[in-house]
């Protein structure tokens, strides 16, 4: 089923959706792919197609990665303790920490999860060799999560299994010296479609012409 969203409804509407999956509902293989078809025509270093995607939908498999998720949350909340908190200042930024946790207490519901892999590691590298590595993906991968909303499944950017890096990569046998993990993204089909354009600082404070 597709939403027939414009364009530019896709582009403004498609959000972080981490309480607002619906995990009692199957994901089928096909819409997965179909979306992954659309996020591979994404411009990438050379055309070299050097990505890896890896989709989680086995039960078992998906219950060991959301523990390492979980143990990371928790690693990150440890982390907080005193310190102000990312989203201070944030327009309900509340809502954006109670949505990371609540993620992290449903993940091993969920009916997929996606990992992307860009080859190579950054550990070491400059900007300049960094950055047709994280080029070369990060645009492939959000083309899938507007493929995602345009088909009535929604995901999250997440980013903090990046501490629990090697251990998902021996879940799922991923060569921990050649592949890097550029995140975890839970896919599931939204509960209602009715998002709407997020809070962003205006155009004003944040571009300049010619110079900084």
């Amino acid at each position: 089923m597709k939403l027939n969203l414009s364009v530019d409804e896709v582009l403004s509407t498609t959000r972080g959706v981490g309480q607002r999956l619906d995990v009692t509902r199957p994901v089928s293989r096909a819409v997965l792919e179909e979306c992954l078809e659309f996020a591979l025509q994404a411009p990438n270093g050379a055309n070299r197609n050097e990505w890896r995607w890896i989709i989680v939908d086995d039960r078992a498999m998906v219950a060991k990665v959301a523990a390492e998720y979980r143990a990371a949350m928790d690693f990150y909340q440890q982390g907080q303790v005193g310190k102000p908190a990312l989203t201070d200042g944030v327009p309900e930024g509340d809502k954006i920490t109670a949505s990371a946790f609540a993620l992290a207490d449903k993940l091993h519901q969920m009916p997929a999860i996606l990992i992307p892999l860009m080859p190579g590691r950054p550990e070491g590298r400059t900007v300049v060799e960094q950055s047709p590595m994280w080029g070369s993906i990060l645009q492939a991968v959000w083309s899938f999560l507007l493929a995602l909303r345009e088909r009535g499944l929604g995901s999250a950017w997440t980013t903090v299994s990046s501490r629990r890096e090697p251990e998902i990569a021996q879940i799922l046998g991923i060569p921990h010296d050649r592949y890097t993990q550029v995140g975890m993204f839970p896919i599931a089909y939204t509960i209602g479609t009715d998002f709407k354009k997020g809070y962003r600082k205006p155009i004003s404070e944040v571009l300049t012409y010619n110079s900084f």
